[in-house]
């Protein structure tokens, strides 16, 4: 039976409270040092059992920290810290169910404890609970109706469950408490004040919103806002002209935004109209900026002919004497349609052989240096252009490359686009040795520093690309691998495991696969500190802005790329479970590893021990000698950073199911990428390996979808095929049945 909470003398309920700072403060070591001087002489006092659990689980000692605060909750079972505690505890390890119950039960203990509340309300937001949020904000604002936070989150937590009037609502009625008009540099309140704006704009009532807004605008200190805001209802409403005039004034701000450009043409009415019309409203436009660039670029997107050729030919011009290095990125979206790809290939080796047309920004006989600058711009463009997907000719791409090199043999650029000839052409260690000799002409340029690492790991180079990264990296946690980790650089890690994964170091590629789903899961645990910080700091529509791309987060590229290598590693893993103790490399003496016979496989098996073991060996003997040549920190500092103790994956090669394991990256990947053929067709190989008909024969659908020529679609449908006719113990009938009704004729 729990007992009555001991009672502390003054000494020691000071000493308690100085626990509390020195956690706060994240001096645990410190902490630790008082809740261990108070416990010596209340050694069953459970706020400070609770204490000391909480600081413990903050330093890692997981299993510790939750048996201590058990134990603290057996001795006071009627004590709100505990039970806070205990919930803090369960959202360390993610278990956010767990607690919120905690906190409730806290809650019932203290109901106006308002960092019990905080707590609880954070973590309803953080799993998008909105009414439970609701719940909890209009708690706090009835505790602190003061406060404009508390007004400003309770509108907040309407406007997110869907609830558009009673957000604003509860905004209009904190405005009409406000006995003193707030000035124009009260930030926080004009901020307020268009998040409302947004919330009656969302809502649908968007002649409401501009009515809002011409009120309000002129006060407010966000005039690019404001003006972008109007022009936008004004567009929406079909006030034409003056929405042509908005985006006028916004194009005199900024001449160079491709928004305020596609805003104006449709205002003008232009944007399915007559070709004449679109090029005339852009010429008016260059002649009013003119040292902009989208006035003379966007209309190679509409003309086409004679037209197309006239206006590409000065601008193309302009661009290469002025020796503009991204020219073609700029260009090369037009190649879609052949003839506008063609005139700009015929222009260009025009230049080059010397036939100028209408010239632009001086004569052709300018000076020297300025010819020189033409001339080793026009073919720096030719070997892009030539290295382009559209028109590739790695031949052509390679003798442009070499002209370059002539002009100017110390460009990084040109070196940089010989080098990705080559990778095209499949070479892809000749393209790492030149691009390794561009990083060397600049050493201090982090972007071809970047692009070498990536050409070294795609040439299957491990270390040579991390000593490359590491030339931009502290080296102050143990190595540049270890900071690229620190610094959350997602697509050294995805390059990095895809080259372990070729090399079949399935250990190695895991690791980083899972390292960066790690990164994935910091992301989206990173919005705890906004949740409080966006709101002191009044910044509501940037926090809005935050919430809903955190809820799109991973259908960023850089998670599915990483997503489906890790999906394959798993595939071969259950295919060949050999592979965790080492490489085993398909097409051993022309044999697929699967085909191998008993002696074969022995012998293979032998060799990727012994280089597993090799491995192995040299990392420890690399950290031993790091571990030497550091100085002996003076003091205990509690936040070194741990040492990694499974650096080659070996936890993560040994599962026993790894094809259970492929479904954390499998589920998120079809979640929100449900549109790329590859997360499809691992989903298809991953299901079917599972015995989940049902769902391969959902992936097999949208791949035929998404992609009916796929190369891999025929021998997926005899799979299936294959498994219907077999008709397995894990087929049910009524499954099969569905799958022919709903495959149709790609299962007969």
């Amino acid at each position: 039976m729990a007992q009555a909470q001991q009672q502390l003398s003054n000494k020691d309920g000071a000493l308690f409270r100085q626990v509390v700072r020195h956690f706060e403060n994240k001096q645990y070591k410190k902490g630790l040092k008082s809740a261990e001087q108070i416990l010596r002489k209340t050694p069953n006092h459970a706020d400070t059992q609770a204490m000391k659990a909480l600081i413990l689980g903050s330093q890692g000692h997981t299993e510790e920290a939750f048996a201590l605060a058990k134990t603290a909750l057996n001795n006071n079972m009627k004590s709100h810290v505990c039970w806070h505690v205990y919930g803090l505890l369960y959202r360390q390890e993610k278990n956010f169910e767990e607690a919120i119950k905690a906190y409730k039960f806290a809650l019932r203990l203290e109901p106006d404890s308002a960092p019990i509340q905080r707590d609880l309300a954070h973590l309803q937001i953080q799993m998008r609970d909105y009414e439970g949020y609701i719940q909890s904000r209009k708690n706090m604002l009835q505790q602190k109706p003061g406060f404009r936070q508390n007004w400003t989150a309770v509108a907040i937590a309407h406007h997110l469950a869907g609830n558009y009037e009673d957000a604003e609502n509860v905004l209009t009625t904190y405005e009409e408490t406000l006995k003193v008009k707030p000035s124009r540099s009260d930030l926080e309140h004009w901020e307020a004040v268009l998040y409302k704006n947004t919330i009656i704009a969302e809502s649908g009532e968007v002649e409401k919103a501009l009515d809002h807004l011409e009120a309000v605008g002129k006060k407010s200190p966000d005039v690019l806002g404001v003006m972008e805001m109007r022009a936008d209802y004004l567009a929406r409403l079909g006030r034409k002209s003056e929405a042509e005039a908005a985006y006028a004034a916004l194009l005199d701000r900024n001449p160079n935004d491709s928004n305020y450009y596609d805003g104006w043409i449709e205002a003008k009415g232009l944007k399915d109209g007559p070709i004449s019309g679109i090029k005339k409203a852009y010429e008016e436009l260059a002649a009013k900026y003119p040292k902009a660039d989208l006035p003379l670029r966007r209309p190679l997107d509409v003309l086409t002919g004679e037209d197309f050729k006239h206006a590409a030919d000065p601008y193309l011009q302009k661009m290469l004497r002025k020796g503009v290095p991204s020219t073609f990125a700029n260009i090369k979206h037009l190649y879609t349609d052949e003839s506008k790809r063609d005139m700009i290939q015929e222009l260009v080796k025009g230049y080059a052989a010397g036939k100028l047309g209408s010239q632009t920004n001086g004569a052709a006989n300018g000076d020297g240096k300025d010819q020189a600058r033409f001339e080793s711009s026009v073919l720096y463009f030719l070997a892009q252009h030539y290295n382009y997907k559209l028109s590739r000719d790695l031949d052509k791409a390679l003798k442009y490359a070499d002209k370059c090199l002539e002009l100017d043999p110390k460009s990084v650029d040109f070196h940089a686009v010989k080098a990705r000839s080559y990778k095209h052409k499949g070479d892809v260690a000749k393209a790492a040795e030149i691009m390794d000799q561009a990083r060397a002409l600049d050493e201090k340029d982090r972007a071809i520093n970047t692009k070498c690492a990536k050409y070294l790991l795609r040439a299957d180079q491990n270390d040579k690309a991390l000593e490359t990264a590491g030339k931009f990296t502290q080296n102050k946690t143990g190595g540049p691998l270890s900071d690229l980790i620190d610094m959350q650089c997602v697509w050294y890690l995805t390059e990095d495991g895809k080259s372990y994964l070729r090399q079949r170091k399935i250990g190695l590629a895991l690791k980083r696969f899972h390292q960066v789903l790690a990164i994935f899961d910091v992301w989206q645990e990173d919005q705890f500190d906004f949740h409080n910080f966006s709101l002191r700091k009044g910044m509501i529509r940037a926090y809005i802005d935050m919430l809903r791309w955190e809820d799109r987060l991973r259908e960023h590229p850089f998670f599915s790329t990483s997503a489906v290598a890790a999906v394959k590693a798993y595939i071969l893993l259950s295919d060949n479970p050999d592979l965790m103790h080492g490489p085993i490399m398909d097409n051993l003496n022309g044999t697929d590893a699967s085909e191998m016979n008993a002696a074969d496989r022995k012998k293979a098996l032998k060799k990727a021990k012994r280089e597993q073991e090799k491995m192995e060996k040299a990392e420890a003997e690399k950290k031993a000698a790091m571990k030497a040549a550091k100085p002996t920190p003076k003091s205990e500092d509690p936040d070194t950073k741990k040492e990694d103790p499974d650096p080659f994956g070996k936890t993560l090669v040994e599962t026993k199911e790894p094809l259970k394991d492929a479904m954390k990256f499998l589920t998120p990947l079809l979640e929100y990428a449900p549109q790329l053929v590859e997360a499809q067709c691992v989903g298809f190989e991953i299901y079917l390996r599972r015995k989940k008909y049902l769902l391969a024969a959902k992936c097999l659908l949208a791949i035929q979808s998404l992609e009916p020529k796929n190369e891999k679609l025929q021998e997926y449908k005899g799979q299936l095929k294959k498994v219907l006719a077999e008709k397995p113990a894990e087929l049910s009938e009524r499954v099969a049945e569905i799958i022919k009704s709903e495959m149709g004729d790609l299962v007969q």
